[in-house]
């Protein structure tokens, strides 16, 4: 039987960032990416916060791979409508501030963006999703592409190849059925699991390493901290959800009486049609005369 193992981000605030345990990044960002991916040195981001209850309620860790191309992992429990122009905004300042000043354009690192989310970002079906940048021409539907000086200069094949990835892990949407190694990692992501037949790199690491027993008294106090905060998060967020779905019962109630009295009906008929108490339509009645 698996295992309950440490939640993912938690892990990379207090234990991914130890040069020891590169390895479960590694693997990772390896079955993600489809190539071998090797970690150089993480670097820090402002919203590497501790706190249990992180206002922005998010973890973020900025990499730098072996090819010095740099990698956001982000993950964010709970919903943000503007999530989309958050990830655009933390790809341009991880650009921006990694490009001295008087250096060429040609200087700019290659930044791939990875998105973990617990939450219904936009609309779709999958749980996956890969975003590039592709340029095609208007009236030949062409795609354009390097040169042959650029692709020798910049050791890129396709113009994508020089903008930023983004990839999103809608983990909720998973089905709990692993197909593949990308797909135990996202088990793993959204049940804080690995089976024993998982084979996917990283993961045997990673059971060993995020095994909640092996934390330290205090460690294994400020992760359960931890848990209560994103219980307390999801317990917010429904009882906001459910106040915003009652208030606009509430209001379709009230327009229908209100419609229901203009056209004459008593206040029976009106508490049968919509479920107001009498006193309730006595009152709207009373707003209507004053």
């Amino acid at each position: 039987m698996a295992k309950k193992l440490i939640h993912f981000d938690w892990a990379i605030k207090r234990l991914l960032r130890n040069k020891a345990n590169f390895v479960i990044l590694e693997g990772f960002l390896s079955e993600l990416l489809f190539e071998n991916i090797k970690i150089k040195q993480i670097l820090e981001s402002e919203s590497n916060q501790e706190e249990d209850d992180d206002k922005y309620n998010r973890v973020d860790i900025l990499t730098e791979n072996s090819k010095n191309e740099l990698i956001i992992i982000e993950i964010q429990n709970t919903y943000e409508i503007d999530y989309f122009q958050r990830m655009i905004y933390g790809v341009s300042k991880a650009i921006a501030q990694n490009l001295m000043k008087r250096q060429p354009y040609s200087l700019v690192k290659k930044v791939i963006s990875v998105n973990i989310v617990y939450f219904d970002l936009g609309q779709g079906k999958d749980y996956i999703y890969k975003g590039i940048t592709e340029f095609k021409g208007l009236h030949q539907n062409d795609l354009l592409e390097l040169s042959g000086r650029q692709k020798a200069k910049f050791l890129k094949e396709k113009v994508s190849d020089a903008f930023p990835e983004y990839y999103i892990l809608k983990v909720n949407n998973f089905n709990d059925k692993a197909k593949d190694t990308l797909d135990e990692w996202v088990y793993f992501l959204k049940n804080s699991e690995v089976k024993d037949e998982f084979r996917a790199r990283g993961l045997k690491e990673a059971q060993e390493v995020l095994d909640v027993m092996r934390l330290p008294k205090e460690e294994q106090y400020s992760y359960n901290r931890h848990l209560d905060s994103l219980h307390l998060k999801a317990s917010e967020m429904l009882s906001l959800q459910e106040e915003a779905e009652y208030n606009v019962m509430q209001k379709t109630k009230l327009e229908i009486a209100e419609n229901c009295i203009k056209k004459g009906y008593d206040n029976t008929v009106i508490s049968e049609l919509t479920g107001l108490k009498i006193k309730e339509i006595e009152n709207l009645r009373s707003v209507f005369k004053s």
